[in-house]
C-alpha cells in the first residue's frame, strides 16, 4: 500500500509539472505572437521612403498619410502625441469626436429608464516631425495598430527646385540693382523716375517671393507632414436615467378636484350675488315704473 502511495503521489507531481510547463510555452507562445504582431505592424506601416538618406545633393519632401484601426482612440491619440513630442516634433491638427449612430430608450421601471447610445470615436491628425525621425515616429505608433486600412508614403526630391529659386533670386536681385543704378545716373523726368521706381517694386515683390518660396520648401525638408485617420469599433453606452414627469403625473386626486370645483361654484354664486345687488338702483326703478304704470291705468 506505501509503495502505490507513493507512485500515485510521483504521478500526481508529474502531471503537476506537466502542466506548468504546458502553460509557461503558451505563455511563452502568446508573448511570441504580440511580438511577432508588433514587428510585423511596425514593419508594414514603414518605409524605405521615410528613412533619411544620407546624400548631400538630394531634398526630399516626405509625406505619410495613415489610417488605421485602434483599441481605443483617445489613449492612442495621447500615446502618438508623446512620441511625437519626445522626437521633436508638434501637432498642427487634430479632431477628436464621438459619432452617435443609434440611441433609444427601454423603461424599465415607473421611473428609471435604460438609454443605450451606439456610437464610434475617431480622430484625425496632422503632426510634423523631423525628417531625420519619421521612420522612428512611424516605427514607434505601430504598437497602437489594431488594422491597418491603408499607408502612403511619399518622398518627393525638391533639390532642383530649390536651386532654380535660388538662381532666380539672384537674378531678380541684379536686375534690380541695374535699375537702381539707372534711376540715379540717369532719371531726369519725374514720369522716367516714377515708371523706374514701379520697376524695382516689382522686382522687389518677385524677389521676396522666390526667398519665401524657398523657406516654405526648406521647412518641408527640415519637418516631414504626417496627417493620421484613427478610428475605433463601435462602442455601447448604456445608462439608467430617471424619468421625466409629465403634467398629468402632478395633477391632484379626485376628491380635491370635486371640493376646488365646489368652491369655484360658491364663488361664482357670490359674484352673481354681488353683481344683482349692484343692479338694485334699476330694480327700484322698474318697481316704481309699473307701480305707476298700474295707477294710471285704473284712472
Amino acid at each position: 500500500m506505501k509503495h502505490l502511495s507513493k507512485l500515485g503521489l510521483a504521478l500526481l507531481l508529474l502531471g503537476l509539472a506537466f502542466a506548468c510547463k504546458q502553460a509557461e510555452s503558451l505563455e511563452n507562445a502568446t508573448a511570441d505572437t504580440a511580438d511577432s504582431s508588433a514587428v510585423e505592424s511596425a514593419s508594414t506601416i514603414s518605409s524605405n521612403a521615410a528613412v533619411e538618406k544620407k546624400e548631400s545633393t538630394r531634398k526630399f519632401v516626405r509625406t505619410a498619410d495613415l489610417k488605421f484601426k485602434v483599441r481605443n482612440v483617445a489613449q492612442s491619440t495621447y500615446t502618438i502625441e508623446n512620441i511625437v513630442s519626445k522626437n521633436g516634433g508638434f501637432v498642427t491638427f487634430t479632431d477628436l469626436k464621438s459619432t452617435i449612430h443609434e440611441k433609444s430608450e427601454t423603461k424599465i421601471s415607473q421611473d428609471s429608464t435604460l438609454e443605450t447610445t451606439r456610437y464610434t470615436v475617431d480622430n484625425t491628425i496632422t503632426l510634423r516631425v523631423p525628417n531625420t525621425q519619421l521612420d522612428t515616429v512611424l516605427k514607434s505608433m505601430a504598437k497602437e495598430v489594431a488594422f491597418l486600412d491603408s499607408r502612403l508614403i511619399k518622398a518627393d526630391d525638391v533639390a532642383l527646385q530649390l536651386l532654380s529659386n535660388t538662381m532666380a533670386h539672384k537674378r531678380l536681385v541684379s536686375h534690380q540693382k541695374r535699375l537702381e543704378k539707372g534711376i540715379d545716373t540717369k532719371g531726369k523726368k519725374l514720369n522716367d523716375i516714377t515708371n523706374a521706381e514701379d520697376k524695382v517694386l516689382d522686382r522687389e515683390t518677385q524677389t521676396d517671393e522666390t526667398v519665401l518660396k524657398n523657406l516654405s520648401l526648406e521647412d518641408q525638408v527640415t519637418f516631414s507632414t504626417v496627417t493620421l485617420y484613427l478610428y475605433q469599433r463601435e462602442s455601447v453606452l448604456q445608462e439608467i436615467v430617471a424619468n421625466e414627469k409629465n403634467n398629468n403625473a402632478y395633477r391632484p386626486h379626485i376628491g380635491l378636484q370635486i371640493w376646488d370645483s365646489l368652491k369655484k361654484g360658491w364663488f361664482m354664486l357670490e359674484t352673481i350675488v354681488a353683481f344683482i345687488v349692484q343692479l338694485w338702483a334699476l330694480f327700484l326703478i322698474i318697481g316704481l315704473g309699473i307701480l305707476g304704470y298700474k295707477k294710471f291705468t285704473k284712472k
